[in-house]
């Protein structure tokens, strides 16, 4: 049987002995280090994979930034598959996902002190955080004063979901 990209991801984590990996997929090609997936010293570091021209990440990158968090950036051939190799649902996909050393994955546009609040205690059998489509006003969607409600999901490994934050206003995120 092929190995996944989770499958490949995890056994990387969990061994803790590779100084390097290469993955090859449907995907593409990356290069993942243990300088690229490990944690850094001012904060978490996220493996984000986006399409090249998207420059919503890149405002969304410079958020977590502003919030301590460290980003190594991929452009994946082919993103959805990407995306669904982790187990990320059609329903639940937005432009970029993030991926921690530990596995967990964060899609879309979350604010990062609700990405902070996951990792202090990450649910049982949670696959991350998501936060589909780009809603107006969210971290890298920024538009004047516009501003548009959205929900945070808590993704689970079976497939199902709930809210984990409901965001109402600006001052929510």
């Amino acid at each position: 049987m092929k190995p996944t990209l989770s499958s490949l991801l995890t056994r990387l984590v969990t061994t803790g002995k590779a100084a390097a990996f290469i993955l090859i997929s449907t995907a593409g090609l990356a290069i993942i280090t243990n300088h690229s997936a490990a944690q850094s010293l001012d904060g978490i570091a996220l493996n984000v994979y986006k399409e090249e021209t998207c420059g919503c990440c890149v405002g969304w990158i410079e958020h977590m930034k502003e919030h301590s968090f460290e980003s190594s950036i991929f452009h994946p051939k082919n993103l959805n598959s990407v995306k669904a190799e982790l187990g990320i649902k059609t329903e639940w996909q937005s432009c970029h996902t993030a991926v921690t050393k530990e596995g967990f994955l964060f899609e879309g546009h979350i604010p990062a002190k609700f990405i902070t609040a996951f990792l202090a205690e990450p649910p049982a059998n949670s696959l991350g955080l998501a936060v589909p489509g780009m809603p107006i006003g969210g971290p890298g969607m920024e538009m004047g004063d516009r501003f548009t409600p959205y929900d945070i999901l808590l993704m689970m490994k079976d497939g199902s979901s709930e809210i984990f934050a409901s965001i109402k206003s600006k001052a929510d995120q």
